[in-house]
């Protein structure tokens, strides 16, 4: 069985002993009903693993020395910014922790106008941080030690005008198959419309962008498959799949 893995926003070192915060202390004393003398792994995002004893486990209190420290990643050579049009409730959340499984590297939601979730201000803020969330519980279940960001939300128009390298959009009227297209040289950024697609002049901004429209075969997928689909022959053609 598997060591249990948790993420901590705290700079961690070999040999230090410390309590954990709340979040993880909960989950390990009630949900994995751990004991001391138990190992469990942490892990920051700045790289590498740790390895750590629970030397005390009272109520919700869980303290750990860290025992060791492992230089790994599971990165694929592939490195996908998906750029994901803003779903509804579960859809959005499903889509996100299935992309983090399948190796994405970085995420931006985009409030296109088609979406359903509407997000501004406060309400914005208090989404992106749940997402966030679910992106860091996916690393800690699928062994990642590099935690993708979420970046705020933005339309695509002001997107399109600082994204970097290769743009990939998956259209049902694509002629093209992600099969035809050479290998990346750098970043291939992938974008994936909302429930009910983008709009014609979001179609439009995509094509002057240079984005190259590609297709998933003779089907028109749901948004929270469409992109997953994709991730996953991209990974089989240029990853480490």
């Amino acid at each position: 069985m598997s060591m249990p893995r948790f993420y901590l926003d705290q700079p961690l070192a070999q040999g230090a002993r410390f309590t954990l915060p709340p979040g993880p202390a909960r989950h390990a004393a009630r949900a994995l009903r751990l004991v001391a003398d138990d190992s469990i792994i942490l892990f920051n995002g700045n790289g590498g693993e740790y390895t750590a004893r629970i030397e005390r486990i009272q109520k919700d209190e869980v303290a750990v020395s860290l025992t060791g420290f492992a230089d790994i990643e599971r990165e694929s050579r592939l490195r996908v910014m998906l750029a994901q049009g803003i779903s509804s409730g579960e859809r959005m959340d499903y889509t996100l922790q299935k992309a983090v499984e399948l190796g994405v590297a970085a995420i931006q939601p985009i409030a296109a106008k088609r979406s359903v979730v509407k997000l501004t201000g406060e309400r914005a803020d208090k989404r992106v941080a749940h997402w966030q969330g679910v992106v860091t519980s996916a690393c800690e279940q699928c062994g990642r030690n590099q935690v993708p960001r979420v970046s705020p939300p933005l339309t695509l128009a002001n997107w399109l005008g600082q994204s970097g390298g290769r743009l990939l959009f998956l259209s049902p009227l694509a002629e093209a198959r992600l099969a035809d297209l050479p290998a990346p040289s750098g970043i291939d950024c992938l974008v994936a419309g909302p429930e009910g697609g983008f709009e014609a002049d979001e179609i439009a901004a995509l094509h002057a962008s240079g984005a190259i429209p590609v297709r998933l075969g003779a089907r028109v997928l749901r948004t929270e498959t469409a992109a997953l689909a994709a991730l996953a022959a991209m990974q089989t053609l240029w990853g480490d799949f």
